[in-house]
């Protein structure tokens, strides 16, 4: 049974860290399509040209290499580029840009100390966004169609965990509900630190970096397993089916010594 990196224990050669939301779980599309971008053009009041300014919310965070970007890069480029000269958008995505920490906390300190009405809306949007992301149905959050079969049977080969940027609740939950927790030993998450920062807390339980994968679908996940020179495996965006179908003759050549390399499939999927 999966447990905490602080206590986490190697148990064979290999390393598999499997991302969540988008790789894994099917449901980053839905967040996005129901939850951030309609509540993005709620409280920025977005009245004019809605589906298309929808639309490019939905390629920023999902059809293009930005996928997968913090909540807040996101909202600070689509307002930058609805109206690039606003003094109080560019405030916001300097500040977006250059914060060690980017969460609701640090921005609630953005606040106090006397930011602009903009970060107040962007607070307000993210609570809203959270709200609406948890009366998402079950049906709404579910894995990917080959996720349980290849875990099964990577997990001969490879010690599993997750690796993930999300809340340690709402993954634990969504893993559990899938059936799908019992098949990894380790869960990290946003709590533990940065992707790539649990790949080489990982690493130190005693594996050699040309023994670990990161499987992700997006560029966070790559530059994740390249700052710790790990081999990375791609779930493509609008391919997830397929890629999980195919990892499992992945591992079993990179097991046999075959590099793996999907770098330059992996970017040219995006728009």
């Amino acid at each position: 049974m999966s447990c905490p990196l602080s206590i986490f224990k190697k148990t064979k050669k290999y390393l598999l860290c499997v991302d969540s939301d988008g790789c894994a779980m099917d449901t980053m599309n839905i967040k996005h399509i129901k939850c951030f971008g309609p509540k993005f053009a709620e409280v920025f009041n977005i009245t004019e040209n809605v589906q298309a300014v929808l639309d490019r919310w939905n390629d920023i965070n999902l059809y293009e290499i930005t996928r997968g970007i913090n909540r807040f890069k996101g909202l600070a480029q689509i307002l930058c580029e609805l109206n690039p000269r606003d003094a109080e958008r560019l405030a916001f995505k300097e500040w977006a840009d250059g914060a060690k920490e980017l969460s609701e906390s640090s921005l609630k300190n953005k606040i106090e100390e006397g930011g602009g009405d903009i970060f107040k809306k962007a607070l307000l949007w993210s609570q809203l966004t959270n709200a609406a992301i948890a009366e998402l149905s079950d049906d709404d959050k579910k894995a990917f169609e080959g996720v349980r079969e290849a875990l099964k049977e990577a997990r001969n080969t490879f010690d599993i965990a997750i690796v993930s940027s999300a809340n340690f609740a709402a993954v634990k939950e969504e893993w559990e509900r899938c059936k799908l927790l019992e098949l990894t030993d380790c869960i990290t998450t946003q709590q533990d630190g940065s992707k790539a920062y649990c790949i080489a807390e990982l690493i130190k339980k005693g594996y050699e970096p040309s023994d670990v994968v990161m499987v992700g679908d997006a560029l966070g996940d790559l530059e994740a397993a390249e700052k710790n020179s790990v081999s990375f495996y791609p779930i493509l965006v609008n391919r997830e089916e397929e890629s999980w179908r195919n990892i499992g003759n992945a591992l079993e050549g990179f097991v046999s010594g075959k590099k793996l390399d999907f770098k330059e499939q992996f970017t040219k999927n995006f728009k």
